[in-house]
C-alpha cells in the first residue's frame, strides 16, 4: 500500500510540474565560496526548450540536451547561499557558444570571438626546414583569452612535438616494445585523429566528441595501442568580475588490443600544455599551484588539485589554471614544472608503473579557465571547487 501511495504523489508531483508555467529552481548552498557554476537539473518533458531562468542571481540561459538534462551557468555563489531562480519559457535566444568544422579545425566561438580550435588535419609545419615527422593531428590550438590573446603554442623551436594541449603517454610498453607516443622525432610512436563524431552549438555551452588513436610505430607495421574519445564542452560564463574561458575536456582511453599498454614510473606524460613563444625562458613564465607554490622547480613533482600558468604575449598578460577532477587516477596528480620552458604536465606515472587494461577504460578530465591578467588563486580555488562537486538543482511548482 505504501508503494502506491508514493506512486500517486509522485505522479501528482509530475502532474503538477507539467501544468505549471513556471518553476522555481533552488541550488544547494555549499561551505565554500563556487565561480563558474555549471547548474545542471532535469528539464521537465512538458516545459519550453527554450526557457532562460532569472531571480537576484541575474538572468541566464538555459540548454537542455538530448537526454533532457538543463544546464545554466551562474559566475559566482558564495559559500551558504543557495541561489533560488525561476524557469521561464522564452520564444527565441541565440547560439552564442558556437562549434564549427572548417578548414580541418573544430572552432569554437563564444559571442562570435575565439576561444580554441581543435585539429582534425594535420597541423601544418611552421616552415619547410622542419621534418615531416613531427606532423601532428588531434591537440587544441590556439586558445584565446577573453580579450583575445593566444595563451598556447605549438611546434616551439626547442620542442618540435609539443602542442598547445596534447596527451600522449611517453614512456610505455606495449606487446613487448617500447613506443614514444610523446616524443614523435623518434618515430616509434605518434597520436592522430580518426573521427568527428558528434559536434554542437549551443546558448550555454558548445564542443564536440572526436576519437583519436595512439599507434605503436615500433612494430612490424603500425599497431593501434590504445583508442580514444575527447570531448571538449565550452561554456559561456557571464557577468563575473574577471572575464574567463571555461572549457572541459573528457580524454576515455581503452585498449585496441587484448594487450594491455603498461606505463612505467617517468617523469612525464598525460595531459600536457604548451605556453606562448613568448613565454619562454626561466623568467617568463609564472607558475601557481593550488598549494600556493610559485617556485616552478619546487612545484615540479607536486601534487596539486589545479595550476596556473600564465605570461605575456605580444605584452598582453594572461594565463590559464588547469583543474583536476578528484576522480583522475591517483588524484591529486604529481605536476611536470619545466625548469625554463612553458610546460605543465599532469603526470600519474610520477607514482609508479601502472597499467591501462583491457576492459577498463583509463578516464581523465580537466576544466580550464582562461583568464586575462596575473592568477587569482582565490578564484581558482572557487573554480574547482565548482568542478569537483557539481550543482544538481531541484525543481518545484511555483
Amino acid at each position: 500500500m505504501t508503494s502506491l501511495v508514493r506512486l500517486f504523489a509522485l505522479l501528482v508531483a509530475t502532474a503538477t510540474l507539467a501544468s505549471a508555467a513556471n518553476w522555481r529552481v533552488t541550488v544547494p548552498a555549499a561551505e565554500v565560496d563556487r565561480a563558474a557554476v555549471v547548474v545542471s537539473f532535469p528539464m521537465p518533458a512538458a516545459a519550453s526548450r527554450n526557457a532562460i531562468v532569472n531571480g537576484r542571481a541575474g538572468t541566464f540561459s538555459v540548454q537542455v540536451d538530448d537526454g533532457g538534462t538543463a544546464r545554466f551557468v551562474l559566475p559566482h555563489i558564495k559559500a551558504g547561499e543557495s541561489p533560488v531562480l525561476t524557469l521561464r519559457p522564452v520564444d527565441f535566444y541565440s547560439t552564442d557558444v558556437a562549434s564549427v568544422a572548417a578548414d580541418g579545425r573544430v572552432k569554437l566561438t563564444v559571442r562570435g570571438k575565439p576561444v580554441l580550435d581543435y585539429w582534425t588535419r594535420e597541423e601544418p609545419l611552421p616552415n619547410d626546414r622542419v621534418d615531416k615527422k613531427f606532423l601532428r593531428s588531434g591537440h587544441i590550438h590556439p586558445v584565446h583569452s577573453p580579450a583575445g590573446t593566444v595563451i598556447t603554442g605549438s611546434y616551439p623551436a626547442d620542442h618540435l612535438h609539443h602542442h598547445g594541449i596534447w596527451a600522449p603517454w611517453t614512456k610505455t610498453q606495449f606487446q613487448g616494445r617500447a613506443p614514444d607516443f610523446w616524443n614523435m622525432g623518434q618515430l616509434t610512436g605518434k597520436v592522430e585523429f580518426a573521427e568527428l563524431v558528434r559536434i554542437w552549438s549551443g546558448p550555454v555551452h558548445g564542443g564536440w566528441v572526436a576519437m583519436q588513436r595512439q599507434i605503436d610505430l615500433s612494430a612490424p607495421s603500425p599497431v593501434t595501442a590504445l583508442n580514444e574519445t575527447w570531448e571538449v564542452t565550452v561554456y559561456e560564463v557571464t557577468a563575473t568580475v574577471t572575464p574567463m574561458r571555461v572549457f572541459d575536456l573528457v580524454i576515455t582511453q581503452t585498449c585496441a588490443t587484448p594487450d594491455p599498454l603498461i606505463l612505467p614510473e617517468y617523469r612525464y606524460g598525460g595531459l600536457g600544455f604548451r605556453g606562448h613563444d613568448g613565454w619562454n625562458g626561466k623568467d617568463n613564465a609564472t607558475f601557481l599551484t593550488s598549494e600556493g607554490e610559485t617556485d616552478r622547480v619546487k612545484g615540479n613533482t607536486s601534487r596539486a588539485r589545479w595550476v596556473h600558468i600564465g605570461g605575456r604575449s605580444d605584452g598582453a598578460l594572461a594565463g590559464v589554471g588547469i583543474l583536476g577532477h578528484p576522480e583522475n587516477f591517483r588524484a591529486p596528480e604529481p605536476l611536470r614544472l619545466h625548469p625554463t620552458e612553458p610546460f605543465v604536465c599532469f603526470a600519474p606515472s610520477q607514482l609508479g608503473e601502472f597499467r591501462i587494461e583491457p576492459g577498463k577504460p583509463h578516464v581523465m578530465r580537466y576544466r580550464f579557465v582562461v583568464t586575462d591578467g596575473p592568477a587569482d588563486g582565490a578564484l581558482l580555488e572557487a573554480c574547482w571547487q565548482a568542478y569537483a562537486k557539481p550543482a544538481v538543482a531541484t525543481l518545484s511548482a511555483e
